[in-house]
């Protein structure tokens, strides 16, 4: 069983990083998210998140998340090659919760 850990990775207890202090950012439209969201997320659209770069900090840990999994690793890999060292891309809004 650990082989197969090691092969793949595990998977991210994202409870557990939101209880340490990780925000959770939600990157879909402010339409979508109306829709429904993790409760605590905080919605920046994705074409918004570059502008809003300057107003987080580098040291903080972050959740990314939408629809689908498409746009949170986007804006995951926008943060990342900004400086943020850990930013987690949790696919859809709905793989947060348990």
């Amino acid at each position: 069983m650990s082989f197969l850990k090691n092969l793949f990775g595990s998977k991210t207890d994202y409870e557990e990083l939101i209880q340490a202090g990780a925000k959770v950012f939600d990157v879909r439209t402010e339409a979508e998210f109306a829709q429904g969201h993790y409760k605590g997320s905080i919605n920046i659209p994705l074409d918004e998140l570059t502008r809003r770069l300057s107003t987080l900090k580098k040291e903080d840990a972050y959740i990314m998340c939408c629809r689908s999994g498409m746009r949170s690793s986007i804006a995951r890999n926008i943060l990342k090659s900004s400086g943020f060292i850990n930013v987690h891309n949790a696919g859809p809004w709905t793989s947060i919760a348990k």
